[in-house]
């Protein structure tokens, strides 16, 4: 077939990463911005790979009903593809749909990936899996929620997002999924000429802050991103204050955080929970996950936060500074736990195996190498949380052929209008 061919597809199902499936003389052909039970045109755009093909969606023949009027005009299908704002490939199906359309991507990372059976995963949910549940206080339609916005600077200067699978800059006039904060302190228009992006951040307190974030130089085959400067900022969940900087890590929808905190203490089984065990906080950014344990389990806990970014790891000693057992650590987390697993003691090795484990990785997941550190201690339970259903299930796999098996999972729509999906699950041996 010749290069930007068009043609006419039904779209049948949904796949990971916000595309959707048709099928076009035997292969699978990924569309976005489309429906399952819509009949679209479509341009075929790359054929790079033996097993599928990509295309670009041209026009929509046949609407499903759960389609609607994209939320954001900068990523509508009457754009034309290239122009299409990235950020918000869910924007055009209806709220409700978008849920169920997550729901069905985890049952079936659970299914292919962690080869669970059917009756496993009706266990995990009421009768059909997990259900992806809404966030307190959202909005009817799923926008007005994002407190961190990152937009990128083009060589010209002018800024915003990057449309869908490129690096073209898509000027944008507003920001519907932002909160009103984020999107009245955006500088739209204004160019920035020199730099490689630009984020805006509004605390929970209502402070915003602008940061421009300069080009990396190079420095004979390296490049070397600038020193920035922090810039200490405070978010507060329930009656707890955390310390952070603003470009570090933190849950960007308004919510996320209080959310994660009640769905991690919920997942943590009390009858297992041993507060002066060798408890562990994995990538444990700033301390939110170990505070919550903190906070539930009392002034007795025993937690050590292992995280890589040294300047995280410093506002997660404060932050967990109430807690005369708790400490935070400066480490990879698969060396931190390859070197726990190998070099313990037999009083710290019975220590690890009355401890809880929480694991919250970036969206590859924790891999293999960490899974294996992490089940060689044989801690009471594990908890983790996860951003990407299909790296959670390869981590459920692993853990289960190490006797960890999956024992209760939630899911939460933390990124409404995107394809993403956030998971709390629980392995006990």
């Amino acid at each position: 077939m010749p290069q930007k061919d068009e043609v006419e597809l039904d779209i049948i199902n949904v796949a990971h990463g916000g595309v959707f499936v048709a099928r076009h003389e035997g292969r699978v052909v990924f569309v976005p911005d489309t429906i399952p039970g819509e009949r679209v045109r479509a341009r075929i755009a790359d054929q790079a790979h033996d097993r599928f093909w990509r295309a670009e969606l041209l026009e929509v023949v046949e609407p499903a009903a759960e389609r609607q009027e994209h939320v954001w005009g900068a990523a509508s299908v009457e754009r034309a593809p290239e122009q299409r704002a990235g950020g918000a490939e869910f924007g055009h199906i209806r709220l409700d749909h978008q849920r169920e359309l997550k729901r069905r991507v985890i049952v079936d990372a659970l299914q292919r990936t962690a080869k669970l059976d059917a009756a496993a995963i009706e266990a995990l949910g009421a009768g059909s899996g997990p259900v992806v549940e809404a966030v307190a206080g959202e909005t009817e339609d799923g926008t007005g929620w994002r407190t961190r916005v990152r937009l990128q600077v083009g060589e010209d200067g002018a800024i915003g997002p990057y449309a869908a699978r490129s690096h073209t800059i898509v000027p944008v006039s507003d920001l519907p999924l932002a909160t009103a904060a984020v999107e009245e302190s955006t500088p739209f228009g204004q160019r920035f000429p020199g730099a490689e992006s630009v984020d805006v951040v509004a605390t929970g307190s209502g402070a915003t802050h602008v940061l421009v974030n300069d080009l990396p130089e190079r420095r004979g085959k390296r490049l070397v991103r600038p020193r920035r400067r922090p810039v200490p900022i405070r978010e507060r969940v329930g009656e707890r204050e955390f310390r952070l900087d603003a470009r570090g890590f933190w849950q960007v929808h308004r919510q996320a955080a209080a959310t994660l905190t009640e769905a991690v203490r919920s997942a943590v089984d009390e009858a297992l929970f041993d507060p002066r065990a060798a408890n562990l906080d994995l990538y444990g950014g700033v301390g939110l996950l170990a505070a919550a344990l903190g906070d539930r389990f009392g002034s007795t806990l025993r937690i050590t936060s292992v995280e890589a970014d040294e300047a995280a790891t410093d506002d997660a000693a404060e932050n967990l500074a109430e807690w005369v057992g708790a400490s935070a650590v400066t480490a990879r987390v698969e060396r931190f736990v390859s070197g726990l697993a190998a070099e313990a003691t037999a009083a710290e090795r019975a220590r690890l195996r009355a401890a809880t484990v929480v694991l919250d990785p970036p969206r590859s997941g924790a891999g293999r190498e960490v899974v294996e550190a992490v089940a060689a201690m044989r801690p009471a339970q594990i908890v983790y949380v996860a951003c990407d259903p299909v790296a959670l299930a390869r981590d459920v796999a692993y853990f289960a052929e190490r006797g960890y098996p999956l024992r209760t999972l939630r899911a939460f729509d933390l990124f409404p209008n995107t394809h993403h999906v956030e998971a709390v699950a629980t392995l006990t041996p």
